[in-house]
């Protein structure tokens, strides 16, 4: 693996189907890390591939916050659990999580933790 390909993108972009929506990137998995090491109990949610978009993933706080980003594959994102020995699961078997729901439902609304 090169240093260019750090997390396999390279390697998972040849399976994949045309799509309408951009590749992943090192920057999208960057952003999964930060954000799981910035924050609390983080869970990641594997989110399938479509026709329009690649694989992406969704990383959780304790709190509900979240953010989503592409991973090319789910493999990416297992080795990367793996690596921030962070629980890593198939969203199409378990689902999101309520507290993702409620975060999202508190900032629509302007609410803050303390609301």
């Amino acid at each position: 693996m090169g240093w260019r390909d750090r997390f396999g993108l390279r390697k998972a972009k040849r399976k994949g189907k045309a799509r309408f929506d951009r590749a992943a990137e090192d920057s999208d998995v960057k952003a999964l890390i930060e954000f799981a090491k910035s924050r609390v109990g983080v869970e990641f949610f594997v989110e399938p591939e479509t026709f329009a978009t690649s694989t992406t993933a969704v990383a959780v706080a304790t709190d509900g916050e979240w953010i989503r980003r592409r991973v090319g594959s789910p493999d990416v994102m297992r080795k990367v659990a793996r690596d921030l020995a962070a629980p890593a699961y198939d969203v199409q078997i378990v689902g999101y999580p309520k507290r993702m729901r409620e975060w999202t439902a508190r900032n629509k609304r302007g609410l803050s933790l303390d609301d």
